[in-house]
């Protein structure tokens, strides 16, 4: 196996499964009125798009894109779509109840169901393929840790989730060392760059206007500056994730993490009777500093995991080119995973960020006095989160009392991130210490305390 992808960055290996990077939409062409204004082409801001001219046709919605629709962490990712709660639910009760974060709960899983059909109803044809997820468990610590995981998400209402022993596990797929994993039933893989590509043109045959190419210089009550002019509206949709941290006054917000992927050549059918495999599942790890895996349409494996999980300052590589280390990991769990693969062609790594709050629990709101909204800090869970999120915050547009608008996420605000160094030497010395912890496990001990002191250094 070469060290070296044959191709890195260009923002993801699912553009280039396209054929390239998409032609640009026009910016905008001056100063304009609209309705309701949304920053940022991902998932997000185009699924709120849609909602609202789906909800209220008349309505005159333009979206403003600093690159082009999908640039960031909607046309990167690892094509998850999970519907998972993968958040701290107690934290959720300082905002609501337990039956309040159940039905956030029971929201996120429905999710799947729901971009499946939009997807169907729009003609988007995304490689969308409904499989489960695993979460394998390579040690006992992980072992241990997978189990604890089940009771806790079926204890919150999370019945789609099981354990599954190592023998049915290898029928399925075949991992060295593996002891089990956590199932979740339900799922699907996506391929991420033809699900926004296909939002983009469902919202524009709904008449939604999309400007690219066009950068944002600051957010104020009915007010957006653009380079290319200012556009007034009444309400304001603030669906930037991982990019927040460039928009003025909000470096603090959220935090820019980092993730990258690797993605291999087409494989052989002899190496995939050696994998098995056949059902596609996404799959994962119990691991600390734990992967992403996807069995592609064409048969490619695509790996992810945070590699330099932040950069100083929040500085972002907004070309999607993942560093050598960051490529060196990547290969070792490739490897590990998928011995049968280790002489495989890398044909592409890439990478991209997502947005974090400082109690790593995504929200959404709207504040009526501003007409400003927001989501996002979906910590790696954004496929489907981005769709709740953006009906959401299509009903909070719409002033609508509804029961998505009435769930514990909502108009939910945290703390900001500490100044540079302390954001930086926090997040750098969690990663640290998980890596660690990983590195302890493996020789066959309980789970690690160091992945409990990483978690409480960064406030997770």
């Amino acid at each position: 196996m070469t060290s070296s992808p044959v191709r890195n960055g260009d923002v993801s290996f699912w553009f280039a499964d396209l054929g390239g990077l998409p032609a640009r939409r026009p910016p905008l062409p001056g100063d304009t009125r609209a309705d309701v204004c949304i920053v940022g082409a991902g998932y997000t801001g185009l699924w709120a798009a849609l909602y609202l001219k789906e909800q209220a046709p008349e309505l005159d919605v333009l979206v403003v894109e600093k690159e082009f629709a999908g640039f960031g962490a909607s046309g990167r990712n690892g094509g998850w779509l999970t519907g998972s709660f993968a958040w701290n639910h107690d934290r959720y009760l300082s905002t609501g109840t337990a039956e309040g974060v159940r039905a956030m709960v029971s929201a996120m899983s429905g999710t799947v169901d729901e971009v499946i059909r939009m997807a169907e109803a729009e003609g988007i044809d995304a490689d969308i393929h409904r499989t489960d997820e695993l979460m394998v468990a390579v040690t006992p610590a992980q072992r241990a840790r997978a189990e604890a995981e089940v009771r806790h998400r079926q204890a919150w209402g999370e019945e789609r989730v099981s354990f599954l022993e190592a023998g049915a596990l290898a029928r399925r797929v075949r991992i060295p060392n593996a002891e089990g994993a956590m199932v979740v039933g339900g799922v699907a893989r996506v391929q991420p760059a033809k699900l926004v590509r296909g939002l983009a043109a469902a919202a524009e045959r709904r008449g939604v206007r999309i400007a690219e190419g066009t950068e944002v210089l600051g957010i104020a009550p009915g007010r957006v500056e653009t380079r290319q002019g200012t556009v007034q509206a009444q309400v304001i949709l603030r669906a930037t994730e991982g990019f927040t941290a460039t928009l003025p006054g909000l470096k603090r917000e959220w935090l820019p993490l980092n993730s990258a992927q690797i993605v291999t050549e087409p494989l052989p059918p002899e190496v995939w009777d050696r994998i098995g495999w056949e059902g596609a599942e996404i799959l994962g790890d119990m691991a600390n500093a734990y992967c992403y895996c996807q069995r592609t349409r064409e048969g490619r494996i695509a790996v992810g995991a945070r590699g330099r999980a932040y950069r100083m300052a929040s500085r972002i590589d907004a070309r999607g080119e993942a560093e050598a280390v960051t490529v060196a990991h990547l290969l070792q769990r490739l490897k590990r995973h998928f011995p049968a693969a280790a002489g495989a062609r890398i044909d592409h790594a890439w990478g991209g960020v997502l947005g974090v709050p400082r109690d790593w629990c995504a929200t959404v709101g709207l504040d009526p006095a501003t007409g400003i909204g927001w989501a996002g800090g979906y910590v790696g869970v954004g496929v489907s989160t981005s769709n709740l999120a953006g009906r959401t915050l299509a009903d909070l547009a719409l002033g609508r009392d509804t029961a998505l608008t009435r769930l514990p996420w909502v108009n939910r605000r945290v703390r900001r991130w500490e100044p540079e160094p302390l954001r930086w030497l926090g997040v750098r010395g969690m990663y640290r210490l998980l890596e660690a912890a990983d590195r302890q496990e493996e020789a066959g001990g309980p789970p690690s305390w160091l992945a409990s002191l990483g978690h409480r250094l960064a406030g997770r």
